[in-house]
């Protein structure tokens, strides 16, 4: 496998963000799980719900924080309810239109950016105290430039955190094959991860549906993240697996592929360079 040219890897982005603007835009006016605004019975103890590790530490008041690709009127509202200044960067106007109302409805100040999270001129360096970035790195062909920006924004000893889609989970099957789960799609690809079949109750779940995803290695995730001068300092894959699950059900195959990651990552003051070997 070789990496795609400039070009091509330019044309694969642009026809991502075409289709997945699309696809969230509909799952915003649907009124889509993933897109469902803040529940009040979550802005109690705000800090508590969007950091129940305590990664943040006991206090956000006052920091500048950055919540990428995260619209839909939830983050936005956790984070400034904590007393952080907040900036959300989407690319859907549907889903920051949602941050806009929640946040007029709250008398919070939130500022909204419709850009693509690998693309940030509008942000200054060092702006931020913090990133923090829900699962959405899979819908770009290129991770690494991802990395890059947060990297540039972000002050040194800034915090970074971020989730992603395990790489096996999208490999993987949906429905158990022959009593377990199969890798179907190859791990060294440069292309889409072509859609599941949505007669599976278990694709809703891990697959936005129309949307563009692309598969990343660890080394794409974990080494990106080391080579734009990231420390990691944790890492956990949340648990959705139950032992008395329904044979079939998301919780049942999460028992055999956990579906997600979850990185913690700190800003050092240089970042570092290393060459990477493509089979």
């Amino acid at each position: 496998m070789t990496q795609p040219s400039t070009p091509e890897l330019q044309r694969l982005r642009e026809q991502a963000l075409q289709q997945n603007r699309r696809v969230y835009d509909r799952m915003a006016a649907d009124g889509e799980p993933l897109c469902r605004p803040v529940d009040d019975k979550d802005l109690v103890d705000p800090l508590r719900t969007v950091d129940p590790l305590g990664w943040l530490g006991g206090s956000i008041a006052g920091w500048n924080v950055l919540c990428l690709a995260a619209g839909g009127g939830k983050h936005s509202v956790l984070y400034a309810t904590a007393g952080a200044s907040v900036t959300v960067v989407d690319l859907s106007p549907a889903m920051l239109e949602l941050d806009r109302q929640q946040a007029a409805q709250r008398g919070l100040a939130i500022r909204v950016i419709e850009a693509s999270m690998d693309a940030l001129p509008m942000l200054d360096d060092e702006q931020f105290d913090a990133v923090i970035h829900p699962v959405s790195s899979c819908y770009l062909p290129d991770v690494q430039t991802v990395f890059a920006e947060v990297a540039r924004v972000l002050r040194p000893g800034g915090l970074y955190i971020s989730q992603h889609k395990q790489p096996v989970s999208l490999q993987a099957s949906h429905a158990p094959l022959g009593g377990g789960y199969q890798l179907q799609h190859p791990y060294y690809t440069d292309q889409p991860v072509p859609a599941p079949p949505r007669d599976n109750q278990v694709t809703a779940r891990l697959r936005e549906p129309d949307a563009v995803e692309y598969l990343h290695r660890w080394e794409q995730l974990v080494g990106g993240m080391c080579r734009q001068g990231f420390v990691i300092e944790d890492l956990v894959e949340p648990v959705h697996a139950k032992a008395d699950s329904v044979p079939g059900s998301f919780a049942a195959r999460a028992r055999f592929v956990a579906p997600y990651v979850r990185i913690k990552a700190r800003r050092r003051h240089t970042a570092t360079t290393a060459k990477t070997l493509i089979l």
